[in-house]
């Protein structure tokens, strides 16, 4: 907290700096501040950031208000009012967040942290509720049974390493599209290691590893030689012969899903979710579970898991053991 205090007194004694500094100093700076901006942010988070952007100027624009910095506390909750049951609490917090960034590039105090905005946020999330909506779980056996309906030919083989990499390692789409040929590390007994060079847990690349069983290693030489991928190439492309070499965008790793298993709920995530609730279903505790999907708490996967852990809870075994008696 007192950290959180000093950060904050050490932003508002910069914006007075400059804002009482020479105009073209501060115009300047300001300018510079914006392309720094865009160039720390991720390709997804910096696509997000301009999107939410355009679509808040284009809601000013129907209510007749100014977004232009700063903007009024009074517009944000009225901005917040109209997303309220539409969209998702964290969704708004989301927005919330852009428009922080769009004060903070010109050195101005954000409005989203005003007391009428939280209250205004916290109403929200009192009315329509604040839970947060899981991907469905892709168990172990269902891509088992998946893959065992898929063919020989080339898409097919290429599914199967998809779907080989998605089971064994838990890595996200994002993960998943970036891996190159040479981050597959064969180890003694057949099985491989992933080189996880970038995540979204890890922006500045200090790389990671997941894990690839035997079966999982063969599908994707298997596919690797059928499509004569180099070690630089990505190791996950196009099916078509003649396509271009290239990364796959994530949202395909959610669609060859939703294709294979013949489920229109699930998304890439999903195996991430089966995943911890196979491990926790063979007992496995939520340090080796945060290893293998490389998390940094275990918020996440204990969320993931919630309904099998509350049947495994102190309640669940006092109730159990009395059963017995």
């Amino acid at each position: 907290m007192i950290d959180k205090h000093v950060k904050e007194t050490d932003r508002q004694h910069t914006i007075y700096e400059i804002l009482s500094a020479d105009a073209k100093d501060r115009d300047r700076l300001i300018v510079e501040y914006k392309r720094r901006q865009l160039e720390a942010f991720a390709p997804t988070t910096r696509r997000n950031y301009l999107q939410i952007l355009k679509m808040f100027r284009t809601w000013c624009a129907t209510q007749s208000l100014d977004p232009t910095p700063p903007v009024s506390p009074l517009t944000v909750v009225a901005y917040i009012d109209a997303m309220a049951g539409i969209i998702r609490p964290t969704t708004i917090e989301t927005r919330l967040w852009a428009i922080s960034e769009l004060h903070r590039s010109s050195f101005l105090p954000t409005p989203c942290t005003h007391p009428i905005v939280d209250l205004a946020l916290k109403s929200v999330k009192r009315k329509f509720g604040a839970s947060i909506r899981q991907a469905p779980p892709l168990s172990k056996r269902e891509i088992l049974e998946a893959i065992r309906k898929l063919g020989d030919g080339r898409l097919a083989i290429r599914d199967k390493a998809v779907l080989w990499v998605a089971s064994d390692s838990w890595c996200r789409a994002s993960e998943i599209v970036g891996l190159k040929v040479r981050d597959v590390i064969p180890q003694g007994d057949g099985s491989s290691l992933l080189h996880i060079t970038r995540s979204k847990t890890d922006p500045y690349g200090e790389g990671d590893y997941a894990y690839l069983s035997r079966n999982g290693s063969q599908a994707v030489l298997a596919w690797v030689k059928m499509a004569g991928l180099r070690p630089h190439d990505p190791l996950i492309t196009k099916s078509q012969v003649r396509a271009t070499i290239a990364p796959l965008d994530p949202a395909t790793i959610s669609r060859i899903m939703k294709r294979c298993t013949g489920r229109e709920d699930v998304s890439a995530h999903s195996t991430r979710v089966g995943g911890v609730q196979d491990a926790l279903q063979l007992g496995c505790d939520l340090s080796s579970i945060m290893v293998a999907g490389r998390w940094t708490s275990p918020e996440m996967p204990a969320r993931y898991g919630r309904r099998l852990l509350v049947s495994r809870s102190a309640a669940a075994r006092v109730a159990s053991a009395h059963e017995a008696h």
